[in-house]
């Protein structure tokens, strides 16, 4: 004799939007006795790059160097100037080379700063 199992029935309860707080996920949660932190100003790109290039000023150096050798040594070949052509891009290789010891050595100083 096999007996059926039976399941409690149970009342559906309905959730309705009175009984649940609406939560804005753009402000900080209301904790009694909690002040948030204020959010710091977003730079602009400007002020980015006027900061970075104090800090390390030999990055943009660089860069300009690079472009600039990049610039010229194709404008010789174009020209057919290449003994000109060859010497500039590696004056590029230099350039790009110097712009990368920059930034490694930028990010050590800033770390060996942090602590």
């Amino acid at each position: 004799m096999a007996t059926a199992a039976t399941t409690p029935v149970v009342p559906e309860q309905s959730v309705t939007n009175t009984q649940l707080p609406m939560l804005d996920i753009f402000q900080p949660p209301d904790i009694e006795g909690f002040t948030p932190l204020s959010r710091p100003r977003e730079e602009t790109f400007q002020e980015k790059f006027k900061r970075k290039a104090k800090e390390n000023p030999f990055v943009p150096i660089g860069c300009v160097g690079t472009a600039a050798a990049l610039m010229y040594g194709l404008r010789a070949f174009k020209q057919g100037k290449t003994r000109q052509s060859q010497l500039l891009m590696r004056g590029r290789i230099f350039a790009q080379g110097f712009t990368v010891v920059a930034i490694i050595f930028g990010v050590f100083t800033t770390a060996l700063k942090k602590d």
